[in-house]
């Protein structure tokens, strides 16, 4: 199963979450950088910082105000700055 997502951009920042079989991911672009918020769809679980949809694990963190605070560090911004898909707002534990 394949999720087309949900879309949304602010101020230069391309923000797109969608859903697989295993993985809720949702991801940042801005400036020819990415990262990446990953959560499985087992549950609750920590969410994993990627650089890159299929990229190794940076950090997991168990709140996703500090995985956001990780994913605006790669991007060079403020975390307020990063526009929040409504379907990814409950990520995290």
């Amino acid at each position: 199963m394949s999720d087309d997502g949900e879309e949304v951009e602010s101020d230069g920042i391309a923000a797109r979450y969608t859903e697989t079989d295993h993985e809720r991911v949702l991801r940042f672009e801005r400036d020819g950088r990415t990262a990446v918020l990953v959560q499985n769809t087992d549950g609750y679980a920590m969410v994993t910082v990627r650089r890159r949809v299929d990229g190794d694990e940076l950090e997991r963190y168990y709140g996703f105000d500090v995985a956001l605070d990780h994913a605006a560090e790669l991007l060079d911004v403020a975390p307020s700055a990063l526009p929040i898909p409504d379907a990814a707002s409950d990520m995290g534990m």
